[in-house]
Order: structure tokens, then C-alpha cells, then sequence
């Protein structure tokens, strides 16, 4: 099990994102449980601001660091341990990738910090980030979106969250390979039909066509992701004759 905490301006907005289809179920089921905290709830303003004009001038507000912390300690003693990983959504951060959300996966509390006018004070950050995380390079109005992608990320990599844990193993960017076509019925539509191999029954056939499809899509959409995959000798040699024969056609 894993416990997801998202610090956040707007808590209804991770509720509403997050309870449904598999995630949905799996927090039902108790394979992982979601708390998005308020940290205006953390105000000691009247009027429960949590922002201020930045030193030094600017455009835009800042979030204060109060709030902040103190919702962080408020989670880290419901937890009871010293130590809590806090994860920074931010485009300064580190882009988030499959082989992340395979590690976060190990953990059993992750607090997800979501930003927003200007960011966030530097000192509080500084005091409980762990990790500055992005899920690429462009800017969004909040951190709520890229942690709710997190989430679904590291929530399916969870055992029995999938109806099928073998889903989350054979899928797209494990060994650093895409995933291969998927078909189902009917068996030709709009003249279009399923590859023979897949009606054949032959297993052996279709594993070793599905390898291949998936090292063909891997060149044409994603060929950097080739030079950290797990490929074998007949990997390599098949990945030659695709690349010759691309070459003859140019």
C-alpha cells in the first residue's frame, strides 16, 4: 500500500481527478489512500491568505513559507516518521520518467507540493523538498495536474492496483522500449485488418512479433530511448536490417 498526500490550494480538484477508473478503485480497495490537504487550513491570517508580494519586487504573489511548513509537520506526525519523502512539482525539476515513478512506487509515504502564483517561498523549500520534480518543459498555472500524473503513474506500478499486474510490466517504456500494436475485434475494420500472426494462436510467433513491432516503434517515435534499452544480439540485428531497409526507401 501507498499513501499519497498533496499539499494544494485546491483539494477538490485532486479529490475530483483522482477518485475515479482505476485509481478510483484502487483507493476504494484500499491498495493506496489519497489526502489532499488545504493549506490555506494553515493560514494564521484571518482571512486565510497564504501569499504576499515577493522581496525584492516582481510580478505576481509568492506562497509564505508558514503554511507550508506547517502542513508538512502536521502529515509528517500523522505518518510518525522522522524522515518523509516531499516532492516539488516544478519545471526546475528533474522531468519525471517511468523508471521515477517505478522508484516512488517503493515507497509506502509520498507528500506531492503543489505551487502556485510565483511559487512558493525558498526557505521552506529548502527545509522539506526532497525532490524537484517536472513532467516537462513548459509551465503550468499549478503544481495539481503534473501531481495527479504522478500519481496515476505510481499508483498502477502498485501490485493488484491493475486487474492484470502484468499490464504494468509489458507496457510502454519498460526495458526502455515502447509497447508493441494492441488490436481486438472486430477482426477488419474499414478494410483495415489484424495482423495474421495475432489469429494464428501460435504464441511464440506472436512474442516474437510483438518484439519486433515494439523495436520498430521504438525507432521511428522514440530512437533515443534505444541506447539505454535491454537489447538482445537478435534485437540488434533485426534493428539493422529495419534501418537498411529504411535507407533504400528514402
Amino acid at each position: 500500500m501507498i499513501n499519497f498526500y498533496v499539499l494544494t490550494l485546491f483539494p477538490e480538484m485532486i479529490v475530483s481527478g483522482m477518485n475515479n477508473s482505476v485509481i478510483g478503485r484502487a483507493i476504494e480497495n484500499g491498495l493506496i489512500s489519497l489526502e489532499a490537504v488545504d493549506i490555506r487550513e494553515y493560514s494564521t491570517d484571518k482571512h486565510l491568505h497564504v501569499d504576499d508580494y515577493p522581496y525584492g519586487g516582481g510580478a505576481g504573489m509568492v506562497m509564505q513559507p508558514e503554511p507550508v511548513y506547517r502542513a508538512f509537520l502536521d502529515i509528517k506526525e500523522k505518518t510518525g516518521k522522522k524522515e518523509i519523502r516531499v516532492v516539488y512539482l516544478t519545471p526546475q525539476g528533474k522531468v519525471f520518467k517511468q523508471e521515477m515513478a517505478q522508484e516512488f512506487s517503493k515507497e509506502e509515504d509520498i507528500i506531492f507540493l503543489c505551487g502556485h502564483y510565483e511559487g512558493i517561498d525558498e526557505r521552506v523549500l529548502e527545509m522539506i523538498v526532497t525532490d524537484y520534480v517536472s513532467v516537462g518543459d513548459y509551465v503550468l498555472t499549478g503544481g495539481e495536474l503534473p501531481a495527479m500524473v504522478m500519481m496515476d503513474a505510481i499508483a498502477r506500478l502498485v501490485p493488484k492496483v491493475l486487474n492484470n499486474d502484468s499490464s504494468a510490466e509489458l507496457e510502454s517504456f519498460q526495458g526502455n522500449l515502447l509497447e508493441y500494436p494492441q488490436y481486438t475485434r472486430p477482426a477488419e475494420f474499414f478494410g483495415k485488418k489484424v495482423p495474421e500472426v495475432l489469429l494464428s494462436g501460435h504464441h511464440k510467433n506472436i512474442e516474437k512479433w510483438r518484439r519486433e513491432q515494439s523495436l520498430i516503434r521504438t525507432l521511428e517515435r522514440r530512437a533515443d530511448l534505444l541506447e539505454k534499452a535491454e537489447l538482445s544480439k537478435e534485437d540488434k540485428e533485426f534493428l539493422k536490417k529495419v534501418e537498411i531497409e529504411r535507407k533504400k526507401t528514402e
